[in-house]
């Protein structure tokens, strides 16, 4: 695990493990003799992928943004996916129990996003986290329940139960959540998915979520196949640049399996480049 101090709050990063996603559907348009020089795909075309989750440490509260694929795929995406199941135990191995979460946000609802939001206990789904009040987007729920390109990656189990009991929170547009914390919309991936930005003391860091994936998909136009509006990916892309490069924010990657968070700026040749924290 990672960690670092930002202001008045910690900073943690847990894995839920490593996954596999197709190389042609993690960056699109972009040609194999090109992505293949940052990550190397298996026989079957898929790269390893990150499922990083973030602990913020507020003093007052203790939030979880995202949570992972969780351990309820069908036998036919955990054969293609894999599924690894770890974040309880990195939460446990980071001196976290699911009863000290106070919140548990999503940045969208597919399945490997929100895998642990619930957990499957003999034949009844309760919450992971029972304390917790989870957010996401309204209009990111009302997209899971259409009949849209994408359904294969929402599972219902996942968030209707908490909706339904009230215990999830279903947000319209940018706002705070907690002093500190705050969601703002970027579309692109989905219509509705939300990076989540964290400030104290005038530092600044973003979980940008599926918007850039990994530290390999800095370029503006890298952007995945799997994103249903690919060209407000690009603008979304230069509107989070435009705040935070200037403003030294630390960007936090989902899905990259090594470089889990990373300070973007431009190299003099223009090009975005990561910079190790």
């Amino acid at each position: 695990m990672n960690r670092i101090t930002l202001g008045d709050f910690e900073l943690t990063v847990v894995s839920d493990g490593i996954y596999y996603l197709d190389g042609g559907g993690f960056f699109g348009v972009v040609p194999k003799p090109v992505w293949s020089k940052k990550v190397t795909a298996d026989d079957r075309n898929r790269v390893p992928s990150g499922l990083n989750s973030l602990i913020i440490r507020t003093g007052r509260e203790t939030a979880l943004v995202e949570t992972g694929i969780g351990n309820k795929l069908t036998e036919k995406m955990a054969s293609f996916y894999g599924q690894p199941a770890e974040l309880l135990h990195n939460l446990s191995a980071a001196g976290i129990s699911p009863d000290e979460i106070d919140i548990v946000i999503n940045s969208h609802l597919h399945f490997d996003h929100a895998g642990w939001n619930m957990v499957r206990e003999r034949d009844k789904l309760i919450p992971t986290f029972p304390k917790a009040k989870y957010y996401a987007q309204k209009g990111e729920w009302e997209h899971a329940h259409e009949n849209q390109r994408d359904g294969v990656s929402y599972l219902t189990e996942n968030y209707d139960p908490l909706v339904e009991s009230g215990q999830m929170q279903l947000l319209k547009g940018d706002q705070q959540i907690v002093p500190g914390i705050s969601v703002r919309v970027f579309p692109g991936h989905t219509r509705d998915m939300q990076a989540i930005i964290v400030e104290s003391r005038g530092q600044t860091a973003c979980y940008i979520s599926d918007l850039i994936p990994s530290s390999a998909h800095l370029d503006l136009n890298w952007v995945m196949a799997y994103d249903l509006y690919p060209v407000q990916s690009v603008e979304s892309r230069k509107r989070y640049y435009a705040a935070s490069v200037p403003g030294k924010w630390l960007t936090i990657f989902t899905h990259d399996p090594t470089v889990p968070w990373a300070y973007v700026s431009r190299n003099d040749k223009g090009k975005m480049v990561a910079e190790a924290v």
